[in-house]
Protein backbone atom coordinates (compact mmCIF):
# COMPACT_ATOMS: atom_id res chain seq x y z
CA UNK A 1 0.00 0.00 0.00
CA UNK A 2 1.41 3.68 -0.64
CA UNK A 3 1.97 5.83 2.34
CA UNK A 4 -1.27 7.75 1.89
CA UNK A 5 -3.08 5.08 2.42
CA UNK A 6 -2.22 6.00 6.10
CA UNK A 7 -4.56 8.60 6.70
CA UNK A 8 -7.42 7.09 5.39
CA UNK A 9 -10.13 6.88 8.16
CA UNK A 10 -12.27 3.58 8.25
CA UNK A 11 -16.08 3.46 7.04
CA UNK A 12 -18.12 4.63 10.98
CA UNK A 13 -19.82 1.42 12.29
CA UNK A 14 -23.54 1.65 11.46
CA UNK A 15 -25.16 -0.21 14.59
CA UNK A 16 -29.04 -0.10 15.24
CA UNK A 17 -30.47 1.64 17.90
CA UNK A 18 -31.32 -2.26 19.85
CA UNK A 19 -27.14 -2.87 19.16
CA UNK A 20 -26.28 0.56 20.48
CA UNK A 21 -28.31 0.25 23.69
CA UNK A 22 -27.24 -3.06 24.63
CA UNK A 23 -23.53 -2.46 23.79
CA UNK A 24 -23.57 1.13 25.40
CA UNK A 25 -24.97 -0.97 28.58
CA UNK A 26 -22.77 -3.56 28.36
CA UNK A 27 -19.54 -0.92 28.30
CA UNK A 28 -20.91 0.40 31.02
CA UNK A 29 -21.33 -2.69 33.60
CA UNK A 30 -17.84 -3.61 32.39
CA UNK A 31 -16.31 -0.39 33.12
CA UNK A 32 -17.88 -0.73 36.43
CA UNK A 33 -16.65 -4.41 37.00
CA UNK A 34 -13.02 -2.88 35.91
CA UNK A 35 -13.66 -0.47 38.27
CA UNK A 36 -14.35 -2.55 41.85
CA UNK A 37 -11.19 -4.33 40.45
CA UNK A 38 -9.02 -1.70 40.89
CA UNK A 39 -10.11 -0.68 43.82
CA UNK A 40 -10.29 -4.11 45.72
CA UNK A 41 -6.46 -4.07 44.30
CA UNK A 42 -7.01 -6.58 42.02
CA UNK A 43 -5.50 -5.84 38.96
CA UNK A 44 -6.30 -3.25 36.11
CA UNK A 45 -9.59 -4.61 35.88
CA UNK A 46 -9.12 -5.19 31.81
CA UNK A 47 -9.85 -8.96 31.51
CA UNK A 48 -13.09 -8.76 34.30
CA UNK A 49 -14.27 -5.82 31.67
CA UNK A 50 -14.25 -7.93 28.71
CA UNK A 51 -15.92 -10.84 30.74
CA UNK A 52 -18.84 -9.05 31.57
CA UNK A 53 -19.27 -6.82 28.32
CA UNK A 54 -19.34 -9.97 26.33
CA UNK A 55 -21.60 -11.76 29.08
CA UNK A 56 -23.95 -8.54 28.41
CA UNK A 57 -23.74 -8.34 24.71
CA UNK A 58 -22.26 -11.61 23.56
CA UNK A 59 -21.62 -10.07 19.60
CA UNK A 60 -19.51 -7.40 21.11
CA UNK A 61 -16.53 -8.76 19.74
CA UNK A 62 -17.75 -7.95 16.19
CA UNK A 63 -19.80 -5.54 17.18
CA UNK A 64 -16.69 -3.46 18.24
CA UNK A 65 -14.38 -4.72 15.46
CA UNK A 66 -17.33 -2.69 13.06
CA UNK A 67 -15.92 0.82 11.23
CA UNK A 68 -12.09 0.20 12.16
CA UNK A 69 -9.08 -0.57 10.18
CA UNK A 70 -7.27 -3.63 11.55
CA UNK A 71 -4.19 -5.14 11.72
CA UNK A 72 -3.79 -8.45 13.98
CA UNK A 73 -1.01 -10.10 15.49
CA UNK A 74 -0.67 -14.14 15.97
CA UNK A 75 1.22 -17.22 16.70
CA UNK A 76 2.72 -19.02 19.56
CA UNK A 77 5.45 -17.18 20.78
CA UNK A 78 6.31 -13.21 20.32
CA UNK A 79 2.75 -11.80 19.65
CA UNK A 80 2.50 -8.98 22.73
CA UNK A 81 5.91 -8.09 21.59
CA UNK A 82 5.35 -7.98 17.98
CA UNK A 83 2.01 -6.16 18.40
CA UNK A 84 3.68 -3.59 20.73
CA UNK A 85 6.38 -2.93 18.24
CA UNK A 86 3.85 -2.51 15.21
CA UNK A 87 1.55 -0.22 17.26
CA UNK A 88 4.37 1.68 18.16
CA UNK A 89 5.23 1.90 14.58
CA UNK A 90 1.84 2.98 13.51
CA UNK A 91 1.79 5.46 16.21
CA UNK A 92 5.09 7.50 14.43
CA UNK A 93 3.20 7.08 11.59
CA UNK A 94 0.10 8.76 12.81
CA UNK A 95 2.10 11.44 14.19
CA UNK A 96 -0.32 14.11 16.29
CA UNK A 97 -3.25 11.37 15.31
CA UNK A 98 -2.15 8.71 18.07
CA UNK A 99 -5.59 8.64 19.88
CA UNK A 100 -7.13 7.09 16.38
CA UNK A 101 -5.16 4.28 17.57
CA UNK A 102 -6.24 1.31 19.67
CA UNK A 103 -4.42 -1.74 21.06
CA UNK A 104 -4.73 -4.18 23.23
CA UNK A 105 -1.59 -3.67 25.51
CA UNK A 106 -2.00 -5.59 28.12
CA UNK A 107 -1.88 -8.81 26.09
CA UNK A 108 -5.34 -10.25 26.56
CA UNK A 109 -6.19 -11.39 23.15
CA UNK A 110 -9.07 -13.86 23.67
CA UNK A 111 -12.58 -12.26 22.74
CA UNK A 112 -13.24 -10.89 25.50
CA UNK A 113 -9.88 -9.06 25.79
CA UNK A 114 -10.16 -7.47 22.76
CA UNK A 115 -13.39 -6.41 23.33
CA UNK A 116 -12.26 -4.59 26.53
CA UNK A 117 -9.62 -3.21 24.87
CA UNK A 118 -11.35 -1.56 21.96
CA UNK A 119 -14.57 -0.81 24.29
CA UNK A 120 -12.50 1.94 25.80
CA UNK A 121 -11.44 3.41 21.97
CA UNK A 122 -15.05 3.59 20.30
CA UNK A 123 -13.47 6.18 18.28
CA UNK A 124 -10.06 5.27 17.67
CA UNK A 125 -10.69 3.71 13.49
CA UNK A 126 -7.19 1.76 13.51
CA UNK A 127 -6.88 -1.39 15.94
CA UNK A 128 -3.90 -3.51 15.96
CA UNK A 129 -4.55 -6.76 18.01
CA UNK A 130 -2.84 -9.41 19.61
CA UNK A 131 -5.04 -12.16 18.75
CA UNK A 132 -5.36 -16.11 20.39
CA UNK A 133 -4.64 -18.48 17.82
CA UNK A 134 -7.75 -19.58 18.64
CA UNK A 135 -9.15 -16.38 17.63
CA UNK A 136 -7.80 -15.63 14.40
CA UNK A 137 -10.68 -17.53 12.41
CA UNK A 138 -13.42 -15.17 14.10
CA UNK A 139 -11.02 -11.85 13.41
CA UNK A 140 -10.99 -13.08 9.93
CA UNK A 141 -14.74 -13.32 9.54
CA UNK A 142 -15.80 -10.36 12.03
CA UNK A 143 -13.25 -7.83 11.86
CA UNK A 144 -11.50 -7.87 8.23
CA UNK A 145 -8.67 -7.40 8.98
CA UNK A 146 -5.97 -5.30 6.54
CA UNK A 147 -3.42 -7.27 7.20
CA UNK A 148 -2.80 -10.63 9.23
CA UNK A 149 0.85 -12.05 10.88
CA UNK A 150 1.50 -15.25 11.43
CA UNK A 151 4.49 -15.22 13.42
CA UNK A 152 5.06 -19.31 14.53
CA UNK A 153 3.56 -22.30 15.57
CA UNK A 154 4.49 -24.31 18.97
CA UNK A 155 3.50 -26.94 21.50
CA UNK A 156 2.22 -24.66 23.84
CA UNK A 157 -0.69 -25.79 26.94
CA UNK A 158 -0.70 -29.60 25.46
CA UNK A 159 -3.52 -30.21 27.74
CA UNK A 160 -5.68 -27.50 25.18
CA UNK A 161 -3.58 -27.00 22.30
CA UNK A 162 -1.20 -30.29 21.78
CA UNK A 163 -2.36 -30.77 17.99
CA UNK A 164 -1.46 -27.72 16.63
CA UNK A 165 -2.51 -28.31 13.27
CA UNK A 166 -5.87 -28.25 14.00
CA UNK A 167 -5.11 -24.79 14.39
CA UNK A 168 -3.42 -24.19 11.29
CA UNK A 169 -6.22 -25.80 9.51
CA UNK A 170 -8.89 -23.42 11.20
CA UNK A 171 -6.51 -20.31 9.98
CA UNK A 172 -6.16 -21.82 6.61
CA UNK A 173 -10.06 -22.45 6.32
CA UNK A 174 -10.63 -19.23 7.48
CA UNK A 175 -8.27 -17.31 4.89
CA UNK A 176 -10.18 -19.69 1.86
CA UNK A 177 -13.68 -18.90 3.15
CA UNK A 178 -12.18 -14.63 3.10
CA UNK A 179 -10.81 -14.86 -0.43
CA UNK A 180 -9.79 -11.95 -2.06
CA UNK A 181 -11.61 -9.66 0.45
CA UNK A 182 -9.29 -11.86 2.93
CA UNK A 183 -5.79 -9.82 4.73
CA UNK A 184 -2.67 -9.07 3.16
CA UNK A 185 -0.46 -12.00 5.29
CA UNK A 186 2.55 -11.06 6.80
CA UNK A 187 4.11 -14.69 7.19
CA UNK A 188 7.14 -16.43 8.72
CA UNK A 189 8.39 -18.59 5.75
CA UNK A 190 10.99 -20.48 7.99
CA UNK A 191 7.86 -22.32 9.97
CA UNK A 192 6.27 -24.99 7.43
CA UNK A 193 3.04 -25.03 9.70
CA UNK A 194 2.91 -21.02 9.17
CA UNK A 195 3.35 -21.43 5.27
CA UNK A 196 0.52 -24.43 4.62
CA UNK A 197 -1.70 -22.52 6.65
CA UNK A 198 -1.24 -18.97 4.81
CA UNK A 199 -1.60 -20.98 1.25
CA UNK A 200 -4.86 -20.29 0.87
CA UNK A 201 -4.82 -16.57 1.39
CA UNK A 202 -5.18 -14.08 -1.30
CA UNK A 203 -1.78 -11.86 -0.91
CA UNK A 204 1.11 -12.92 1.81
CA UNK A 205 4.37 -11.12 2.04
CA UNK A 206 6.98 -13.26 3.31
CA UNK A 207 9.26 -12.47 6.21
CA UNK A 208 12.57 -15.07 6.68
CA UNK A 209 13.01 -14.96 10.40
CA UNK A 210 16.10 -16.89 10.67
CA UNK A 211 14.58 -19.09 13.17
CA UNK A 212 16.55 -21.50 15.53
CA UNK A 213 14.16 -23.60 16.53
CA UNK A 214 12.94 -26.36 14.59
CA UNK A 215 11.13 -28.71 17.00
CA UNK A 216 8.22 -28.56 16.25
CA UNK A 217 8.25 -28.96 12.46
CA UNK A 218 9.58 -32.41 11.53
CA UNK A 219 6.61 -33.24 9.33
CA UNK A 220 4.97 -31.72 6.41
CA UNK A 221 1.80 -30.43 7.32
CA UNK A 222 0.26 -31.01 3.62
CA UNK A 223 1.22 -34.69 3.25
CA UNK A 224 3.05 -36.29 6.45
CA UNK A 225 6.13 -36.48 4.91
CA UNK A 226 9.47 -35.94 6.84
CA UNK A 227 10.89 -32.47 5.80
CA UNK A 228 14.62 -32.06 4.68
CA UNK A 229 16.60 -29.32 5.37
CA UNK A 230 19.35 -28.10 2.20
CA UNK A 231 21.32 -24.82 2.83
CA UNK A 232 19.00 -23.98 5.37
CA UNK A 233 15.69 -23.98 4.16
CA UNK A 234 12.92 -26.38 4.54
CA UNK A 235 11.26 -28.52 1.50
CA UNK A 236 9.03 -31.81 1.76
CA UNK A 237 10.05 -34.14 -0.91
CA UNK A 238 6.33 -35.79 -0.77
CA UNK A 239 4.06 -32.75 -1.92
CA UNK A 240 5.37 -29.20 -3.25
CA UNK A 241 5.09 -27.52 0.03
CA UNK A 242 8.44 -25.52 0.28
CA UNK A 243 10.21 -22.84 1.84
CA UNK A 244 8.90 -19.55 -0.12
CA UNK A 245 10.97 -17.19 -1.23
CA UNK A 246 11.18 -14.02 1.60
CA UNK A 247 11.02 -10.17 0.10
CA UNK A 248 11.90 -9.30 4.06
CA UNK A 249 15.05 -11.38 5.10
CA UNK A 250 16.11 -11.57 9.21
CA UNK A 251 20.16 -11.18 8.79
CA UNK A 252 21.87 -11.84 11.98
CA UNK A 253 20.93 -8.41 13.98
CA UNK A 254 20.10 -6.89 11.15
CA UNK A 255 16.79 -6.87 8.60
CA UNK A 256 17.24 -6.84 4.52
CA UNK A 257 13.96 -5.23 3.11
CA UNK A 258 12.23 -6.04 0.07
CA UNK A 259 14.56 -3.33 -2.10
CA UNK A 260 17.87 -4.81 -0.79
CA UNK A 261 18.78 -2.12 1.74
CA UNK A 262 20.04 -3.81 5.48
CA UNK A 263 18.65 -1.72 8.29
CA UNK A 264 19.79 -2.33 11.93
CA UNK A 265 16.40 -1.91 13.73
CA UNK A 266 18.34 -0.81 16.67
CA UNK A 267 15.50 -2.21 19.21
CA UNK A 268 15.74 -1.54 23.33
CA UNK A 269 14.22 -5.00 23.36
CA UNK A 270 16.99 -7.95 23.69
CA UNK A 271 17.37 -11.18 21.78
CA UNK A 272 17.93 -12.60 18.67
CA UNK A 273 13.92 -13.49 18.44
CA UNK A 274 12.89 -9.77 18.90
CA UNK A 275 14.43 -8.73 15.91
CA UNK A 276 12.94 -11.56 14.19
CA UNK A 277 9.82 -10.29 15.49
CA UNK A 278 10.71 -6.53 14.82
CA UNK A 279 10.96 -7.60 10.52
CA UNK A 280 7.39 -8.87 10.70
CA UNK A 281 6.21 -5.67 12.87
CA UNK A 282 8.15 -3.63 9.76
CA UNK A 283 6.81 -5.38 6.89
CA UNK A 284 3.24 -5.10 8.75
CA UNK A 285 3.72 -1.56 8.95
CA UNK A 286 5.09 -1.41 5.67
CA UNK A 287 2.04 -2.95 4.16
CA UNK A 288 -0.54 -0.20 6.22
CA UNK A 289 1.39 2.34 4.41
CA UNK A 290 3.65 3.92 7.55
CA UNK A 291 7.21 5.12 6.19
CA UNK A 292 9.87 2.93 7.13
CA UNK A 293 11.96 5.24 8.65
CA UNK A 294 9.05 6.41 10.95
CA UNK A 295 8.33 2.93 11.72
CA UNK A 296 11.74 2.35 12.72
CA UNK A 297 11.51 5.17 14.76
CA UNK A 298 8.15 3.98 16.53
CA UNK A 299 9.69 0.86 17.27
CA UNK A 300 12.61 1.78 19.18
CA UNK A 301 10.38 3.33 21.77
CA UNK A 302 9.28 -0.30 22.79
CA UNK A 303 11.22 -0.94 26.25
CA UNK A 304 9.27 -3.94 28.22
CA UNK A 305 5.86 -4.63 26.26
CA UNK A 306 3.31 -6.07 28.82
CA UNK A 307 6.27 -5.92 31.35
CA UNK A 308 8.46 -8.44 29.41
CA UNK A 309 12.13 -7.61 30.13
CA UNK A 310 11.00 -5.27 32.73
CA UNK A 311 12.95 -4.85 35.52
CA UNK A 312 11.58 -4.62 39.17
CA UNK A 313 13.02 -4.62 43.24
CA UNK A 314 10.80 -7.36 44.46
CA UNK A 315 11.82 -8.21 47.90
CA UNK A 316 14.79 -6.59 47.96
CA UNK A 317 15.87 -8.45 45.49
CA UNK A 318 16.52 -6.67 41.78
CA UNK A 319 14.62 -8.92 38.95
CA UNK A 320 14.77 -8.33 35.30
CA UNK A 321 11.77 -10.58 34.55
CA UNK A 322 11.73 -12.73 31.34
CA UNK A 323 7.87 -14.70 30.47
CA UNK A 324 8.79 -18.46 28.90
CA UNK A 325 5.59 -20.10 28.68
CA UNK A 326 6.87 -23.49 26.05
CA UNK A 327 9.76 -25.02 24.61
CA UNK A 328 10.44 -22.76 21.99
CA UNK A 329 10.20 -19.72 24.12
CA UNK A 330 12.50 -21.18 27.10
CA UNK A 331 15.01 -21.85 24.01
CA UNK A 332 14.84 -18.12 23.36
CA UNK A 333 14.97 -16.67 27.03
CA UNK A 334 17.28 -18.80 28.40
CA UNK A 335 20.36 -17.24 26.37
CA UNK A 336 19.36 -13.88 27.82
CA UNK A 337 19.52 -15.23 31.12
CA UNK A 338 22.99 -14.45 32.29
CA UNK A 339 22.89 -13.97 36.10
CA UNK A 340 24.29 -16.05 38.88
CA UNK A 341 21.91 -17.22 40.52
CA UNK A 342 18.93 -17.73 38.02
CA UNK A 343 15.16 -18.10 39.13
CA UNK A 344 13.07 -20.38 37.46
CA UNK A 345 9.40 -20.03 38.01
CA UNK A 346 7.07 -23.02 37.58
CA UNK A 347 3.31 -23.25 37.61
CA UNK A 348 0.46 -25.57 36.38
CA UNK A 349 -2.66 -23.66 36.34
CA UNK A 350 -5.29 -23.41 33.07
CA UNK A 351 -3.14 -20.50 31.50
CA UNK A 352 -0.14 -22.12 32.22
CA UNK A 353 -0.79 -25.70 30.55
CA UNK A 354 -1.07 -28.42 33.13
CA UNK A 355 0.49 -30.95 31.18
CA UNK A 356 4.48 -30.17 32.27
CA UNK A 357 6.02 -32.79 30.24
CA UNK A 358 7.67 -30.06 27.99
CA UNK A 359 10.11 -29.56 30.64
CA UNK A 360 11.75 -32.66 29.26
CA UNK A 361 12.29 -30.71 26.08
CA UNK A 362 14.09 -28.02 27.30
CA UNK A 363 17.86 -27.44 27.03
CA UNK A 364 18.81 -26.38 30.85
CA UNK A 365 22.09 -28.30 30.38
CA UNK A 366 23.30 -24.89 29.15
CA UNK A 367 22.92 -23.58 33.12
CA UNK A 368 25.51 -25.93 34.32
CA UNK A 369 27.60 -24.06 36.45
CA UNK A 370 25.32 -21.48 37.62
CA UNK A 371 23.24 -21.49 40.91
CA UNK A 372 19.80 -22.23 40.02
CA UNK A 373 16.54 -21.53 42.47
CA UNK A 374 13.65 -23.67 41.06
CA UNK A 375 10.30 -22.00 42.22
CA UNK A 376 6.32 -22.59 41.86
CA UNK A 377 3.90 -24.82 42.54
CA UNK A 378 5.55 -27.10 40.13
CA UNK A 379 9.23 -26.07 41.14
CA UNK A 380 9.93 -30.28 42.46
CA UNK A 381 9.06 -31.09 38.55
CA UNK A 382 12.02 -28.84 37.38
CA UNK A 383 14.07 -30.21 40.32
CA UNK A 384 13.89 -33.55 38.68
CA UNK A 385 14.70 -32.24 35.34
CA UNK A 386 17.09 -29.80 36.31
CA UNK A 387 18.99 -33.29 38.26
CA UNK A 388 18.48 -35.35 35.13
CA UNK A 389 21.00 -31.95 33.25
CA UNK A 390 23.60 -32.07 36.06
CA UNK A 391 22.24 -28.60 37.18
CA UNK A 392 23.35 -27.08 40.92
CA UNK A 393 19.99 -26.13 42.43
CA UNK A 394 17.74 -25.54 45.55
CA UNK A 395 14.27 -25.71 45.77
CA UNK A 396 11.79 -23.06 47.20
CA UNK A 397 8.37 -23.33 45.95
CA UNK A 398 7.33 -19.79 47.72
CA UNK A 399 7.90 -17.24 44.85
CA UNK A 400 8.11 -14.38 47.69
CA UNK A 401 10.82 -16.88 49.64
CA UNK A 402 12.77 -17.14 46.70
CA UNK A 403 13.45 -13.87 46.16
CA UNK A 404 13.77 -13.07 49.85
CA UNK A 405 16.67 -15.68 49.86
CA UNK A 406 18.21 -14.29 46.96
CA UNK A 407 18.50 -10.65 49.18
CA UNK A 408 19.49 -12.19 51.99
CA UNK A 409 22.01 -14.82 50.57
CA UNK A 410 23.76 -11.64 48.70
CA UNK A 411 23.60 -9.09 51.54
CA UNK A 412 25.58 -12.27 53.84
CA UNK A 413 27.80 -12.57 50.90
CA UNK A 414 28.69 -8.78 50.63
CA UNK A 415 29.41 -8.64 54.79
CA UNK A 416 28.40 -6.32 57.15
CA UNK A 417 31.10 -3.58 55.45
CA UNK A 418 30.69 -4.66 52.13
CA UNK A 419 27.95 -3.65 49.37
CA UNK A 420 24.90 -6.15 48.16
CA UNK A 421 25.49 -6.28 44.79
CA UNK A 422 23.05 -4.79 42.31
CA UNK A 423 23.15 -6.42 39.20
CA UNK A 424 19.47 -7.93 38.30
CA UNK A 425 18.68 -11.42 38.77
CA UNK A 426 17.19 -13.05 35.99
CA UNK A 427 14.07 -14.71 36.52
CA UNK A 428 12.13 -16.58 33.85
CA UNK A 429 8.34 -17.22 35.11
CA UNK A 430 5.78 -19.35 32.91
CA UNK A 431 2.60 -17.27 32.75
CA UNK A 432 0.82 -17.55 36.06
CA UNK A 433 4.16 -16.61 38.04
CA UNK A 434 4.90 -13.80 35.61
CA UNK A 435 1.57 -12.29 36.22
CA UNK A 436 2.17 -12.33 39.40
CA UNK A 437 5.13 -11.10 39.61
CA UNK A 438 4.10 -8.31 37.10
CA UNK A 439 1.42 -7.51 40.38
CA UNK A 440 3.71 -7.11 42.90
CA UNK A 441 5.93 -5.13 41.08
CA UNK A 442 2.40 -2.72 40.17
CA UNK A 443 3.51 -3.09 36.34
CA UNK A 444 -0.35 -4.95 35.89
Amino acid sequence: MPAATLGRRAAPAALRLPERVRLGAAVAAGNLAALGSRVANRGSGASIRGQVLTRIAPDAFKLLLRGRRVASVSGTNGKTTTTHLLAAAVRAGLGAETGRLVTNADGANLHYGIASALSQARSADIAILETDERVVSDMIAFGYPEILVLLNFSRDQLDRNHEIKSLGRSWRAALQRAGHDGPTVVANSTDPLVVWSAGTAADVVWVDTATSWTADAALCPACGALLTTIEGRWDCPGCDLTQPEASWVVNGHCIVTPHHDTIIPDLRVPGAFNVSNAACALAAAVELGVDLDAALRGMRTVTSPAGRFATATLHGTTARLLLAKNPAGWAEALPLATSDPVILAIDSVAADGKDVSWLWDVDYEQLRGRQVIATGPRAHDLAVRLSYADVEHKVIPDLVAALTTVHEEREAAAGMNGAVPQAPVDLIATYTPFQRLLKMARLR
